[in-house]
């Protein structure tokens, strides 16, 4: 049985070859609608900036007024709450400089503008079937 992973482009590392996609949701303290559209423009860009900092790469990015979507090509040296904190402090810390008066409607004094919980999922690749499947039909000595 042969395993065909479809429209995935592998990264290199000095020692490794990956492919590691994650899906993170980021959702604003209080779940307030504190995001517009101009915000979620700005926010992307940050995103890809740091995301690029870290050798991860933005795939994907949207939301709405109060959460954010974001997939990225993850680079297996980082740790997934490592990028999670560089990304939620940075957006954050950005934000509250570039869109003051938007962020103190919601939000005023040591708040944080996003909740201290997250979504992460592990996605891409072939299904996790097709994986089992292949597993369990190696040519075991």
């Amino acid at each position: 049985m042969r395993l065909y992973l479809v429209n995935i482009q592998a990264r290199k590392g000095s020692h490794s070859v990956f492919s590691v996609r994650l899906h993170f949701v980021f959702v604003t303290h209080y779940r307030r609608k504190a995001l517009n559209a101009k915000m979620l423009d700005r926010l992307k860009e940050m995103v890809e900036q740091v995301s690029n900092k870290i050798d991860c790469q933005l795939i994907e990015f949207n939301g709405e007024s109060d959460h954010v979507h974001i997939l990225l090509d993850f680079h297996p040296r980082n740790s997934i709450a490592a990028v999670v904190g560089s990304l939620k402090s940075s957006t954050a810390r950005m934000l509250k400089k570039e869109f003051p008066e938007e962020v103190k409607k919601y939000y005023w004094g040591d708040v944080s503008f996003w909740s201290n919980s997250y979504y992460v999922s592990s996605c891409g690749g072939a299904p996790i079937e097709v994986l089992k499947k292949y597993i369990q039909n190696q040519a075991r000595p």
